[in-house]
């Protein structure tokens, strides 16, 4: 038997310590218990003053709840409405909560000052709703411009049997409704960047090959056709744009329809998630580490929060998706993320289950001020890629081209639902230059393919004090590939 040497026995003692570090050394998860006389099937969060929440749930009620940012044990709720339906967005301003429903967005007001809603306004109901199961109204909170935004949920995965189903649109201040992109599925949640840019996301089916982060532009398409007919009452938006070809390619399709809008990102499917829900944007200044101002996006099926940086290229929103902390209890729908850096989350597995396991779900991550080592940010070049790391690498590993691995791959734009990974290519990795202050590694690839998601491996690459890459695995949408 042949006798390790104390180096050896140092360097493997040293690297299992590193393998053994798990997301929550970094993202601690803490389960509230929520109140026993009901479900709290957490759809929709929003910020109150005074340190309180307002949680929305899919059973329509309206709860708020105060304490939730320390000790959980002292977390308090109160019922601050019911009857409802489906509360899917929530917003508060000027002493007002404004929740979006299946039906509507009304403006409820405490006018007596005991915790319960006395006033239900609507402020605007004017797109249409069957009765099918599946006509979700997901709101945001209020733009840069004072309006807020609702994505209306296809009747069924295919069709618009009324009204404005399947599309996006606006609710200025005065109550006034207006047509703003077509082309939505079944949207799982709606949020902001840094820049007050609205996204949302949606979930695999026809036309929509997996899950997406979508950004949302006045007059878009977005891709799916079901909805277009209802061109002819949203005269501000122009004529009716042509329909996509079915089993064509999403950069195929954009040549030939100028209104179509690619998916930012796409939230590969089995792998990051199956349904995407809530969008938070970190503006907590560093409070949750090092991720600021990149947007985190939930999973319901999944049970998880993954990462994603954008970035904007000839003109379009494209990017890159990394895993985060999985682990959560239930199938996540509402979410938000605080100024001083906590996330809040909730949700249900009821309709679909969850990996979580548990019916329903209210919870908050905090940052242990540790900083995992993670690829920070990763931008398209004209010839490859450039990857940031949260902290110096090793030069030695970084360099080698052996220690990443890259596959692109695309799915079929068409109207059956979903639908597998398609026109695999395998890159070569030509080079890998790191920069002086070990901070960024640039890969040249032999090949870059347009409109495919670029899969990057890098569990080769070791930080300066030898530990692996948390999370060693990027996926990046290349709508565009950037001028040379």
């Amino acid at each position: 038997m042949k006798t390790l040497s104390i180096i050896s026995v140092l360097f493997l003692t040293t690297s299992l310590a590193f393998a053994a570090d798990k997301e929550s050394d970094f993202y601690k998860i803490t389960t509230f218990e929520t109140p026993k006389e009901t479900a709290m099937e957490v759809s929709s969060i929003e910020i109150l003053p005074g340190d309180k929440l307002a949680l929305g749930t899919r059973r329509g009620e309206i709860w708020t709840v105060s304490n939730a940012k320390g000790d959980p044990s002292q977390v308090k709720y109160q019922l601050f409405a019911s009857g409802q339906h489906e509360v899917m967005g929530l917003a508060w301003k000027d002493g007002a909560l404004y929740e979006t429903n299946r039906y509507e967005v009304a403006k409820l007001t405490d006018d007596d000052g005991d915790g319960r809603a006395d006033t239900f306004a609507t402020m605007s109901d004017q797109w249409g709703v069957s009765g099918d199961y599946h006509e979700y109204a997901f709101g945001s909170r209020f733009d840069k411009n004072g309006d807020l935004w609702v994505v209306l949920c296809l009747t069924g995965s295919f069709s618009s049997n009324i009204d404005f189903r399947g599309w996006a649109v606006r609710i200025k201040p005065d109550g006034t409704m207006v047509p703003t992109c077509s082309g939505i599925r079944s949207p799982g949640g709606m949020g902001f960047d840094a820049d007050g840019e609205v996204y949302f996301s949606d979930n695999q089916g026809p036309w929509r090959g997996a899950s997406t982060v979508q950004h949302l532009i006045p007059g878009t398409f977005q891709g799916h056709p079901g909805g277009n007919k209802w061109y002819s009452k949203a005269p501000n938006m122009g004529s009716r744009p042509p329909d996509p070809k079915d089993n064509s390619r999403m950069v195929t399709e954009r040549e030939r329809i100028k209104e179509l809008v690619p998916p930012a990102v796409y939230m590969v499917h089995g792998k990051i998630g199956n349904s995407t829900s809530f969008i938070c944007c970190d503006m907590s200044k560093g409070k949750f580490g090092p991720f600021q101002k990149q947007l985190f996006v939930a999973d319901q099926s999944f049970s998880n929060v993954s990462r994603v940086f954008l970035e904007e290229v000839n003109g379009v929103k494209q990017g890159v998706v990394f895993p985060f902390l999985s682990g959560f209890k239930s199938g996540l729908i509402g979410g938000r993320m605080t100024e001083d850096g906590q996330l809040f989350a909730g949700g249900s597995d009821r309709g679909w289950g969850a990996k979580g396991g548990k019916p329903y779900c209210f919870e908050r991550v905090d940052w242990t001020g540790k900083v995992p080592f993670e690829v920070h940010e990763m931008h398209a070049k004209p010839d490859g890629f450039e990857l940031t790391f949260t902290e110096p690498v090793d030069p030695v590993s970084a360099a080698d081209v052996a220690s990443y691995k890259g596959r692109e791959f695309t799915y079929s734009y068409r109207a059956q639902y979903g639908g597998p990974e398609i026109a695999d290519v395998i890159p070569k990795i030509t080079s890998a230059v790191v920069a002086p202050d070990n901070k960024s590694v640039r890969l040249t690839f032999d090949v870059l393919t347009k409109g495919h998601i670029h899969e990057l491996h890098f569990d080769g690459v070791k930080s300066a004090d030898g530990k692996p890459v948390l999370h060693p695995i990027a996926y990046y949408t290349l709508n565009e590939i950037p001028a040379k």
